[in-house]
């Protein structure tokens, strides 16, 4: 037998989860979430292709997935914003909005062709059943509507155990034309230079945002965390420069575009 150590298939939680959006509500909060933008290459990079794409929104807007919400400042005041999440986003992931519609089942708490743009930012690889999910994408939008989805690739097995996948271009392709969207458009985030930021930013997170149970080891790690910090700060700086340049084969994640056709056939 095969002996590697702990067989993942039984964990459950991991050992240093990453800290979670705050709603874009109060400047204090604001202020966070920018702070992160920079230092979190994955989230900067998200927000770098979304402030292209997401001031050309109009009508209704349906953010799937929305977690805090964290993009949503980036949408035209005169456009209906619509959030939703599951009913498990507060135990799995640790997001509880009060504006934001909160559902069970596979089925969208959303009419049938009432929306105009559907965004989906790093929530794909978190469903179960990607294809389900993607129908239903396509069901709420009206003909001619667009889909914006984020996922990341070179990305750390998170809010374990609900992190199943990650995709290709071609995997996404494939995804979206089997759920009935057209002109699919996929763009790589970042390039092997933002990759290599990122996972040695990743090494020295536990040591600037210790999460040990035991509070002599939490002030050991902040120490070397002060020690590690001008380090880290580099390496976004770097990290942040590599992303205004084109994207590689070795990215951080995906940016995908898709249409719904004017018209359908019928199913």
């Amino acid at each position: 037998m095969l002996d590697r150590g702990e067989n993942l298939v039984n964990r459950t939680t991991e050992a240093w989860r990453p800290p979670t959006f705050h709603p874009p509500v109060r400047g204090r909060h604001r202020f966070l979430n920018m702070l992160r933008r920079f230092v979190d290459l994955q989230a900067g990079s998200i927000w770098i292709d979304l402030a292209r794409e997401l001031p050309k929104a109009h009508g209704r807007v349906l953010d799937a997935g929305c977690g805090a919400q964290p993009y949503r400042g980036l949408l035209p005041l005169d456009v209906t914003y619509l959030g939703i999440d599951t009913l498990d986003a507060r135990a799995h992931f640790g997001y509880e909005v009060s504006d934001t519609v909160y559902y069970a089942g596979s089925t969208w708490p959303v009419e049938t062709e009432s929306i105009d743009a559907v965004l989906c930012t790093e929530t794909l690889e978190h469903i179960a059943d990607p294809m389900d999910f993607l129908r239903e994408m396509h069901r709420c939008l009206r003909p001619g509507g667009r889909a914006i989805l984020t996922v990341p690739f070179a990305a750390r097995w998170h809010f374990i155990p609900h992190d199943y996948w990650r995709f290709t271009p071609s995997g996404l392709n494939r995804l979206l034309q089997q759920a009935h969207f057209t002109d699919v458009r996929v763009y790589a985030r970042g390039n092997a230079v933002t990759v290599a930021c990122y996972k040695l930013e990743a090494l020295l997170l536990p040591l600037l945002l210790p999460q040990d149970r035991s509070l002599l080891r939490r002030l050991g790690l902040s120490v070397l965390g002060l020690i590690v910090l001008p380090a880290f700060l580099l390496l976004a700086i770097i990290g942040f420069i590599t992303l205004l340049l084109p994207g590689g084969d070795d990215c951080l994640g995906y940016t995908a575009l898709a249409s719904r056709r004017d018209s359908q056939p019928q199913q």
